[in-house]
């Protein structure tokens, strides 16, 4: 059995959670998530903690009993605290900014790139370079976050780019001088 899957997800007391058969709602002060769980788990609440179980022992079913305990427990974080990923702008005359709800990214080409959040997750700009994409919606926050870094991704001579807050990049040498 699944270690990740056996761990009960604690409910804060903010949170409610309601369930019909594998449909998991998760409401809270960041939100209201819902999520159909695949086939071969049975979830159930026993007071403040869920417990997600394998239905049955085959291999199906103890393959989706680790991720679907996951995904339920990510509902519940997100509502509750929310997620947040932080993008790094770096080189000369690079530069975000927020108008409205788009953002509006200037990465050295010939016009600026703008981007409209999906519902549910919002950008922020401090300093000008760096970006913050914040959300209760995990998955959405890091797709929406990867979308902002392929505008354009860090590159090895230089280390110009936007990157993950943290992110090493692996510097490469430049071309030898002659001899």
């Amino acid at each position: 059995m699944s270690r990740i899957g056996k761990a009960p997800i604690p409910i804060p007391e903010k949170v409610s959670v309601s369930l019909n058969g594998l449909d998991v709602t998760v409401k809270g002060p960041k939100g209201e998530l819902r999520r159909t769980l695949p086939d071969g788990v049975t979830i159930s609440q026993d007071g403040d903690t869920l417990v997600v179980a394998p239905s049955s022992s085959n291999r199906r079913s103890r393959e989706r009993h680790g991720l679907s305990r996951t995904l339920v427990a990510n509902m519940v974080e997100g509502v509750s605290q929310g997620f947040t990923r932080k993008l790094e702008i770096v080189g000369v005359g690079y530069r975000a900014s927020v108008q409205g709800t788009k953002l509006v990214v200037l990465a050295g080409y010939s016009h600026p790139v703008e981007m409209v959040p999906p519902d549910g997750v919002t950008f922020a700009v401090e300093n000008n370079t760096n970006v913050l994409v914040s959300g209760a919606n995990k998955e959405l926050v890091g797709n929406e976050a990867a979308k902002v870094r392929a505008i354009r991704p860090p590159e090895p001579y230089k280390g110009k780019g936007i990157k993950y807050e943290g992110e090493r990049i692996l510097r490469k040498a430049g071309k030898t001088g002659k001899k």
